[in-house]
């Protein structure tokens, strides 16, 4: 075994990859840029190498640097995590030409599964499914129109060197093909420097079942699969295993064809090869097609762990050190159930935009498995993914763990940015995904109640008002006269709401709150404050903010008159910069008429693509950005010529 590794990423990856290494006894080294100096990783490692700027480009990505600090700290490995350089093969030759070893597959294997269509020639050959479609080098869009039709609408036009749902796009008739196929390869291009594509035929009614392989370079494994399919714009939110309602036959299917996709490439390590099945007829043999695979540890593999009882990142330094496979395929079981939910800083009503902000209070429930990279005070950062967490619960059954992972997210304490949390619990309150009834389309359909906010009832009003003037825990008399009870009064705001609260301190264990038009009383009992008959929510208060531990999180501001007064005088008429981030694209020039909801500036922000649109018709007074530019947060970008309107109001 290793004596000391290097794990060539950050985050939660970096955490877990480090907890399992020091439990066997390897010494680790954290890299970092000048963002995470004081990062959860960097914190837990025995030895950290600064290695550039914030921006990946600067550090995670050069992976020259990166192989410096390993010779430089006497590691003899490095393990990529996931993202960054696990899938550059060109890292994995740098690696291996320092005399390291790379924990993960070769190079080779690596090139073999990265373009999509060189990758499903490949499977046809080893006898693996493919979906029906076109995977050819000629590019020409006659070509590319014709086998579309070939096929038969709809189809997916999808980059050959993609991921993420970049370059991708659903065409359901041949008049909708040009634009569709322009647009495709205009993203891909930009995303990853390859304009190629593919077309697959669409399954109307499809599950994204993956399963976990494990090889040693010549022979592999399975454990068993993974549903993902609850996405939102094909990225993954919960994730579970195995997959509802699935068959012995079908898993031996899956997992006989997941062996041959890795056995094809003489793959070492943990790798996930995925499958769509069509459902339209349910779950059976000859239903599912292979997709891509993935050669890296995934993110969703703690549920895997779960009902397995492997630790993969401790089998992955195990083979790397040049051991075969630990177990054999008849030693493996199922224990079980699992869901594991991706827990984000990003703002759901907004439409799932990324979220930066300091969290001033990070907690999640103690009997849960919570494997993240953040803890209270820490920040996040606009350069990174915004992933706060992974939750994931583990039951006997299903219906166990699936009760379990809704009272985790209950559970959670989240301050200091919004998150997904609350959209999180919807779904998994959701009675279809309840009965099993899981499918790409399921968020899709249901977006609108899903991600409806909770609403804040008036005792949340009264618990982030008692908070903010220091009644939740009051000294004997606070407040109190012996002539009439003293009022006070406080402007909250939630979300689009606005309101004044005015509390009568009756006594020192008795408050009187007038909420609009109801009065909401709190009673302390037992030194414990009740607040409608129910017991005060935990608060955390940063500054004029109070994040309140109840639906989820309900934020509520303290409104600042003086700040109020400053707002109303204002200029409405510049579109601003929402978060940090790296300007792409400028469409509006000095002049040019344009319509509410026309798409102005194209923001590049924690590794998505965000459109600034116009909030109403207007005149383009002045362009502030141009493309390339980093602009900061509240950034001006556009400014639009007064409106008359307001001129004469």
């Amino acid at each position: 075994m290793f004596d000391t590794i290097l794990i060539a990423n950050r985050g939660e990856i970096a955490c877990r990859v480090i907890e399992t290494a020091q439990a066997m006894g390897v010494r680790c080294v954290a890299v970092h840029s000048d963002a995470d100096v004081g990062a959860k990783h960097v914190a837990m490692a025995d030895i950290s190498v600064h290695i550039g700027g914030p921006a990946p480009a600067e550090s995670y990505l050069r992976g020259d640097v990166i192989v410096q600090a390993a010779l430089d700290t006497g590691a003899q490995a490095i393990h990529p995590g996931y993202g960054f350089l696990s899938e550059n093969p060109a890292f994995v030759e740098a690696v291996e030409a320092a005399d390291l070893v790379f924990v993960g597959p070769s190079a080779a294997a690596i090139r073999a599964m990265g373009l999509k269509d060189a990758a499903k020639v490949l499977m046809v050959k080893a006898g693996v499914p493919v979906v029906p479609g076109y995977h050819g080098s000629d590019q020409d869009d006659a070509l590319l129109a014709a086998e579309a039709g070939r096929i038969g609408y709809p189809v997916l036009i999808k980059a050959v060197a993609g991921g993420g749902g970049k370059g991708m796009r659903l065409v359901a008739a041949a008049a909708e093909f040009p634009d569709a196929l322009h647009a495709a390869r205009a993203e891909a291009q930009t995303a990853f420097g390859n304009a190629d594509v593919l077309i697959e035929k669409y399954i109307m009614q499809p599950r994204h079942i993956e399963v976990q392989i494990f090889g040693d370079g010549e022979k592999a494994i399975h454990l068993y699969e993974r549903d993902c399919s609850l996405q939102r714009r094909h990225q993954k939110v919960i994730e579970e295993a195995p997959a509802p309602g699935m068959t012995s036959q079908v898993r031996d299917a899956m997992g006989v064809a997941a062996v041959r996709a890795a056995e094809a490439i003489g793959y070492k390590g943990a790798g996930t090869v995925e499958f769509i099945v069509d459902t339209a007829q349910g779950l059976h043999p000859d239903g599912f097609y292979f997709m891509e695979m993935n050669t890296r540890l995934q993110v969703e593999h703690p549920v895997t762990e779960a009902i397995t009882g492997i630790d993969l990142v401790a089998w992955q330094l195990r083979v790397a050190a040049g051991e075969g496979l630990p177990t054999a395929q008849e030693q493996l079981s199922i224990n079980g159930h699992a869901f594991e939910a991706r827990l984000y800083a990003e703002d759901v009503p907004a439409g799932f935009l990324p979220a930066t902000g300091t969290l001033g209070h990070v907690a999640f429930p103690a009997d849960i498995r919570a494997d993240s990279g953040v803890r209270s005070g820490d920040a996040i950062s606009p350069f990174y993914d915004p992933m706060i967490a992974k939750l994931i619960t583990h039951g006997p059954s299903r219906a166990v763990a699936l009760s379990r992972l809704r009272q985790a997210l209950a559970g959670c304490q989240i301050a200091g940015s919004v998150t997904n949390l609350a959209f999180l619990g919807q779904l998994a309150a959701h009675e279809g995904f309840a009965a099993g009834q899981v499918d790409t389309g399921l968020i899709a359909r249901d977006i609108d109640s899903l991600t409806a906010p909770p609403p804040a009832e008036p005792r949340h009003w009264v618990t982030a008002a008692m908070a903010f003037l220091g009644l939740d825990r009051p000294h004997d008399l606070a407040g109190f006269t012996l002539w009439d009870p003293l009022v006070q009064r406080i402007e909250l705001r939630h979300a689009d709401d606005a309101l004044t609260l005015s509390v009568a301190v009756l006594n020192p264990d008795h408050q009187a709150w007038k909420v609009a038009d109801i009065t909401v009383r709190a009673e302390r009992v037992a030194g414990v404050w009740r607040i409608a008959g129910r017991a005060i929510a935990d608060v955390c208060i940063d500054g004029d903010q109070a994040t309140v531990f109840d639906a989820y999180g309900l934020i509520f501001d303290r409104i600042n008159p003086l700040a109020v007064a400053a707002d109303q005088t204002a200029d409405k008429t510049l579109i601003e910069a929402p978060m940090p981030g790296l300007i792409k694209r400028v469409a509006a020039q000095k002049g040019q008429a344009v319509g509410k909801g026309d798409r102005l500036v194209l923001l590049e922000a924690m590794k998505m693509e965000h459109a600034l649109l116009a909030a109403r018709d207007g005149v383009v007074a002045e362009v502030l950005a141009a493309e390339g530019d980093q602009v900061a947060a509240g950034a001006p970008l556009i400014r639009l010529e007064q409106d008359p309107e307001e001129d004469t109001a």
